[in-house]
């Protein structure tokens, strides 16, 4: 049976004439009455858009499309735009103004300046699995693959006026984190909950919400919750993602099934992966967790389809993956979209003009 996916998008408030983000997210949601479900994230600058689980990939792709026309459609009629960015081009973010509610001011109590620059948004993909063992075991299966996925979904390489020189700066941003970035490998369920045990003892964790990790158990869903990608530009590229997500899983869970818990790759090597991948995104070489080797970033692209190859196949995702990936390699992922239109003019307005567009085309 194909699982369930279920997903959310956050996207950023914008003014269109100054094209700063700006702390009106309330009036968005207000304005929202059409939407089925968008709610406000931790600062004022966000919006998030959840959709109905479903099994079909196309299913998914008309809803979201409604959905992030429905938002901008809120948001013209505040005087407002939104975009699909991982992270503000323009605008007085530090730091950022969180949301009415008590949980982000006792984060704010913990994490103190890691908060400043939590204006960052991401795509979060959830897939249905048996449990939380089986999520904790597909987690380790994903490991290898999560630095690829950020080089495909890479959509922030510009933050509050300038360059970063990286692709992705919300995972390098995130990064910092106590608890975020690529899970560590767990032989069995029980070495997961002793660390959870031990991250709350700590301080590092406020609540089960808080284990920030790339892949992780849902804390409220029978799902494995994939959270590693920048929110993409373009809805297809989000497609693209999402039904590489689930093929990965399935193909993690069937070697569950099988009695394989996976590989337990250095987490350092890892990191070092994920800061690669956040740099170049597709335009460079990335390194292969498993062989320990740098590779053409297109080359681990198609490492990663072949893996998941079967499992696209099974769920007829395969043609539209494959169009989808090609696509991306070709014309690169949102970072190259934003340092061309940087490029046309050489002004970062042009990144935000470029973006309100493309977040609704």
């Amino acid at each position: 049976m194909t699982p369930l996916i279920g997903i959310e998008e956050e996207y950023l408030v914008v003014d269109p004439w100054t094209r700063h983000v700006v702390p009106r997210a309330a009036e968005v949601l207000a304005a929202a009455t059409d939407v089925l479900d968008v709610t406000h994230e931790i600062t004022r600058f966000q919006v998030e858009a959840r959709s109905v689980p479903s099994a079909d990939l196309n299913e998914l792709g008309v809803r979201l499309r409604a959905t992030r026309k429905e938002v901008a459609a809120a948001a013209r009629s505040c005087g407002l735009a939104v975009v699909a960015s991982g992270i503000p081009v323009l605008g007085d973010v530090v730091p950022a103004p969180l949301s009415d509610d008590a949980r982000y001011e006792q984060g704010r109590v913990l994490y103190r300046a890691l908060q400043d620059e939590i204006s960052i948004c991401a795509l979060h993909v959830h897939i249905d699995v048996p449990d939380e063992e089986h999520a904790v075991y597909v987690g380790n299966h994903l490991r290898p693959w999560l630095p690829t996925l950020i080089a495909l979904a890479a959509n922030s390489p510009f933050f509050v006026g300038r360059d970063t020189g990286y692709a992705s700066w919300r995972v390098i941003s995130w990064g910092r984190w106590p608890v975020s970035g690529a899970p560590p490998y767990f032989p069995t369920f029980a070495d997961y909950e002793q660390a959870l045990h031990a991250l709350s003892r700590s301080g590092a964790l406020m609540d089960p919400k808080t284990v920030f990790w790339d892949t992780r158990p849902s804390p409220t869903l029978p799902t494995v919750e994939v959270r590693v990608a920048d929110v993409p530009l373009d809805v297809s590229d989000s497609l693209t993602l999402i039904g590489l997500i689930r093929a990965l899983v399935v193909t993690a869970l069937a070697d569950v099934a099988r009695g394989d818990r996976g590989q337990p790759y250095p987490s350092e090597v890892l990191r070092a992966a994920y800061w690669r991948a956040a740099r170049d995104g597709l335009l460079g070489d990335s390194l292969d967790v498993r062989e320990g080797t740098l590779v053409p970033a297109s080359v681990m692209a198609g490492r990663l389809l072949a893996h998941a190859r079967q499992a696209l196949d099974d769920s007829g995702d395969l043609p539209f993956v494959e169009e989808g990936m090609d696509r991306l390699l070709r014309r690169g992922s949102g970072a190259v979209r934003q340092r061309q239109a940087h490029a046309r003019t050489g002004h970062l307005a042009a990144v935000v003009d470029d973006l309100i567009e493309a977040t609704v085309a």
